[in-house]
C-alpha cells in the first residue's frame, strides 16, 4: 500500500491512509455506497469505499425513476458519484472484501476488513452496501439476455417495452400480481406456467381473462433468437411464444458473506408466503444487530430502486456520523476529566463562566 496522504486518481487506485486511520469503510459502490461515502466525506470523516465492480444494474441501457438522471447509462451514474466523491477527499479501491472482523476494543467498534489481495483496512465503522445477486430461472439463454429483453421490474424497464408482446415467466404465484403490472403498459401479455405452484385461483383466472391476458402451460426450456432479437420462448411443447420481451421474477440473494465472521448472515425475505430473495436485517436507520456495522441499499431492501438506495445511504450515514460524533465526544470528556498536575480540582460536569 502506498504511503499515506495521496492524492487519488481516476482509474480507481486510490492510495489510503495507513493501518488504524480510517472513520468508515464502506463496501459497494453502488448508488447506496457512493451516496452515504459521500455524505460521510463530507462531514469530514476518513472514508475509503471498496468496489468490486460487479453493479447489478450494469446489463441495463439507463436508470430509470430517479429524478433528472432519467435514462442515464449506469456506468456514467457511477462514474460521476466516484468523482464527486473523490473531490471530498475520500478514497476509493478497486477490490473484493473477503471478510470483516472484530478487533476487541475499549474505545468502540472496531474492525478489520479483509480483502482478496491480502491488505487490510482498520476502521471505527462499516457500511455493507454490496447489494445483490440476480438468480434466473434454469432455461437456456436467458442469463445471455439479463437486462436487455430479459427484464424484472416494470417500474425500472417498462415503458421502453410498452405495447410490445411480453411474457411472464411464473415461476411464483407473484408472478400473476406481475402480470397485471406488466398489462398497464401493453395489451400483449402472456402468462407462462413455470412451476406447479404458479397455478392461477378461480377468481385469479377470472381476472386474467377479464384484461385479456393470455396463460400458457409450461415450462419454458429455451429462449429463440433472431438475428440478436428476441423472437419468444420455446415451452416443453415445443410451441414458440412469440414475444419481444420476457418478465421474470429473480431470486434476490444479498451479497453479504463478507459479513459471516461478524455472525451477520442473510434471512429470508418474503411477499406474503413467497419467498423471494434474502436480506440482512437492520433498524430503519440501516442499523444492524452489531454495533458499528451498517446497511444499505438492496443488501437490505431487495425491491429497492436507485432513488431508494441513495436515500438508504443517506439514511445510514447520518446514523453513522452521528454515532462517531458521540464517540468523539465522550473521549474527550474524558479526556477533560483527566487531573492535570498542578491545575485545581475541578469537580465532573462543572463549568467555569469566562
Amino acid at each position: 500500500m502506498a504511503a499515506d496522504g495521496a492524492e487519488g486518481n481516476d482509474n480507481g487506485k486510490d492510495r489510503v491512509p495507513g493501518p488504524g486511520a480510517l472513520d468508515v469503510v464502506v463496501v459497494g459502490g453502488g448508488a447506496a455506497g457512493l451516496a452515504a461515502a459521500t455524505s460521510l466525506a463530507r462531514f469530514r470523516h476518513r472514508v475509503v469505499l471498496v468496489d468490486a465492480g460487479e453493479p447489478r444494474n450494469a446489463p441495463a441501457a439507463g436508470v430509470h425513476n430517479y429524478l433528472s438522471r432519467d435514462g442515464m447509462p449506469p456506468a456514467e451514474l457511477l462514474a460521476a458519484g466516484r468523482a464527486e466523491l473523490r473531490g471530498y477527499g475520500a478514497h476509493i479501491i478497486d477490490g473484493t472484501v473477503d471478510a470483516v472482523r472484530a478487533l476487541p476494543s475499549v474505545a468502540g467498534p472496531r474492525f478489520v476488513i479483509e480483502l482478496t489481495d491480502g491488505r487490510e483496512l482498520r476502521t471505527r465503522r462499516v457500511l455493507a452496501a454490496s447489494g445483490l445477486v440476480d438468480v434466473l430461472p434454469d432455461v437456456a439463454g436467458l442469463a445471455g439476455r439479463w437486462g436487455r429483453d430479459i427484464l424484472h421490474c416494470p417500474y425500472c424497464h417498462g415503458w421502453e417495452v410498452r405495447d410490445q408482446r411480453i411474457a411472464v415467466l411464473a415461476t411464483s404465484g407473484l408472478a400473476i400480481h406481475t402480470a397485471f403490472l406488466w398489462r398497464q403498459l401493453t395489451p400483449h401479455v402472456t402468462l407462462i406456467l413455470q412451476q406447479a405452484d404458479a397455478e392461477p385461483t378461480d377468481q385469479q383466472w377470472e381476472r386474467l381473462l377479464a384484461r385479456g391476458i393470455s396463460v400458457v402451460p409450461g415450462p419454458a426450456e429455451e429462449v429463440v433468437i433472431a438475428a440478436d432479437r428476441l423472437r419468444g420462448l420455446r415451452v416443453a411443447d415445443g410451441h414458440v411464444v412469440d414475444c419481444a420481451a420476457v418478465a421474470v421474477s429473480a431470486s434476490l440473494q444479498a451479497r453479504a458473506g463478507f459479513l459471516a465472521p461478524l455472525d451477520l448472515t442473510p434471512v429470508a425475505f418474503a411477499m406474503g408466503d413467497t419467498v423471494i430473495g434474502s436480506r440482512i436485517e437492520a433498524e430503519p436507520t440501516g442499523a444492524t444487530a452489531v454495533p458499528g456495522v451498517y446497511v444499505a441499499g438492496n443488501v437490505s431492501d431487495p425491491l429497492g430502486q436507485v432513488a431508494g438506495s441513495v436515500s438508504a445511504g443517506l439514511t445510514a450515514a447520518a446514523a453513522i456520523n452521528m454515532s462517531l460524533i458521540e464517540e468523539d465526544t465522550d473521549a474527550a470528556v474524558a479526556a477533560a476529566r483527566l487531573p492535570v498536575p498542578g491545575a485545581d480540582p475541578q469537580p465532573a460536569g462543572s463549568l467555569r463562566r469566562r
